[in-house]
This record gives C-alpha cells, structure tokens and sequence, in this order.
C-alpha cells in the first residue's frame, strides 16, 4: 500500500478554476531525473479532476496503475490523494475527510481565495498526514479491527484444520459427544445437510 500525495485545492466557482493550496508528495519510488516530472503529473491531474467534479462530491479515477481520490466538499475546498492500486478508496476519504477539516480549522475561509501559491499557504500539517496515513492500519481505526478479525479468522480455520488432520470427524465428535442434547445435534445435522445443498447451488 503507498499513498503518493496529498494536495488540498480551492474550486473558485466565480473565476471557473481551481487552484492548488498545498501539496505534500511521496517521490521515492520514482528516479532522481522523474519527480519533478510525477510531482508535476500529480499537480496537473488533481486539478483536472477537481474541475471537473461536481460540489460537492466524491469520486475515484484510476490512471494508469495508480488511484486518484477526489474529495469536493459543499464549500468548494477540494482533497485529492493519489495513491496505489492496494490503497482502499475508505481509507482514502477518511484522510482527506480529516485533512480538509484540520485545514479549515486553521487556516480560516476567507483566506482561502487571497493564497495565490502554495508559498503562501502557511498550513503545515501535510507531512505529519502523509507519514502518518502510508500505513493506514496505525492511523485508520476500522482498517485495524478489520485486519484483527482476519487475523483471528486464520487462527480459527488453522485450529480447525489442525483438528481434522489428527484423523478426528468433526461428525463424530458430535455423535460422541454426551454432553449435547438430541436437539442440538439434530440442529447440527440439518444444518451440514443445509450447507451442503447450498454449495451445490
């Protein structure tokens, strides 16, 4: 999973353009003699896309191998990420959801218009961000309960295979088995026959 760049842009709906305020990029996949030509790439394809979506709105792109994620929100501020083919588009929105509402928090929105480039943006928080979010699992609390379950679906199905490699039915455990009621273990039966009809299908 790689998160390329993150660049925050206003959309001046009276002028028909939109403008880049900040920009933070990740350049070291790319050789010495391409990032400027990729940071340019990315510069250009944000804006592009944040042209041309609606406000406010959510969109995902795919260029090439990588994943544009655009954010429009409903007062024209406008977060876009890229990012690789593994990056989850959720995860995605909920960065650039925290990155635009920390922006504006601090840098108020009757400034927004009068910054005319990036130097004269004074936010500062979009390398923390893009440090931060590259492993989304730390920064992302859903993709980290997510990856514990399948982490705990791996445990269960290996203690499951690891009691069926020792010879012993599952089956007849259950017919074995004392201490169940003749309900449960016809609840068990009908069950198996139930799945059994169902993976047929």
């Amino acid at each position: 999973m790689k998160l390329l760049s993150i660049m925050i842009l206003h959309k001046n709906p009276s002028l028909g353009q939109t403008r880049l305020l900040k920009g933070e990029y990740e350049l070291g996949s790319f050789s010495f003699f391409t990032k400027r030509n990729a940071q340019e790439f990315m510069q250009f394809t944000a804006k592009l896309v944040s042209d041309r979506s609606a406000t406010p709105s959510r969109s995902t792109i795919k260029e090439g191998e990588y994943f544009v994620h655009c954010f429009v929100r409903h007062d024209s501020l406008v977060g876009v990420c890229l990012t690789d083919e593994e990056y989850q588009s959720r995860v995605a929105f909920a960065l650039l959801n925290k990155v635009l509402a920390d922006f504006s928090e601090r840098i108020p929105q009757s400034l927004w218009a009068s910054i005319q480039s990036e130097r004269d943006c004074n936010y500062d928080q979009l390398p923390m961000f893009l440090t931060k979010w590259q492993n989304p699992r730390e920064a992302d609390a859903l993709t980290r309960v997510q990856d514990e379950v399948e982490e705990t679906k791996v445990v269960l199905h290996n203690t499951m295979q690891s009691v069926l490699e020792r010879g012993e039915k599952l089956d007849d455990l259950i017919k074995a088995s004392e201490n169940l009621s003749d309900q449960s273990k016809l609840f068990y039966t009908q069950a198996r026959k139930m799945n059994r009809c169902c993976n047929y299908v």
